[in-house]
């Protein structure tokens, strides 16, 4: 009986880290072996799950149709996503979806260099849905737990150890030590929460 590949979890992290995040690699030979971006706090990422607030769609195709998007964090940080026509149903709903608005994505990270040498980080959309501030909310607060676990898990460990995760190993090795402004996007992300629910309580 033929396994099916089981999916990756799709990974929550805010946009300052993954826009950081330019170095890609594959765990086998495999052709269709997944390609993944490695975070600098140190854990891989085939996949992502993001929410934000789309500001800003746009059609860059030449010949069909390509669709840009652009979705925020609460620290202001964007998200690039685009679609065309191998991912209809992410293309369909920027097409459709009148920014601002906000949306929930999970999609695949892509990496490319630019003329000037430099690594730009996007997302393929696998999914797009239209979702509330509540849900928002939610995953702003997710997301901060889960990159305050993995700074946590970065910090503690000793790089040269034997018994260092390996993909904490490789992102002191990419990226070096700093994690600290990973840090201030969990601070930053949760103040906006608070002065935006201050604000709506006045």
């Amino acid at each position: 009986m033929a396994t099916t590949p089981t999916r990756e979890v799709a990974r929550r992290v805010f946009a300052s880290e993954f826009n950081d995040a330019s170095y890609t690699f594959k765990e086998s030979d495999d052709d269709r072996a997944p390609v993944y971006v490695l975070l600098p706090t140190g854990q891989r990422a085939n996949r992502v799950f993001l929410v934000g607030t789309l500001t800003e769609t746009e059609d860059v195709g030449e010949d069909s149709e390509y669709w840009q998007g652009r979705v925020v964090d609460p620290n202001g940080d964007t998200f690039f996503m685009y679609a065309g026509q191998y991912q209809p149903d992410a293309a369909s709903m920027l097409r459709e979806l009148e920014p601002p608005a906000y949306v929930a994505v999970v999609g695949k990270p892509r990496t490319y260099e630019t003329d000037e040498g430099d690594v730009n980080v996007s997302v393929r959309p696998e999914s797009i849905s239209e979702v509330d501030e509540a849900t928002r909310d939610r995953w702003v607060v997710e997301t901060a737990e889960r990159t305050l676990e993995r700074i946590r898990r970065f910090t503690d460990a000793d790089p040269e150890g034997p018994d260092v995760d390996e993909y904490v190993g490789m992102a002191h090795e990419e990226y070096g030590d700093d994690v600290a402004p990973y840090r201030q996007s969990v601070v930053g992300a949760l103040e906006s929460m608070e002065d935006a629910a201050e604000a709506s309580a006045d």
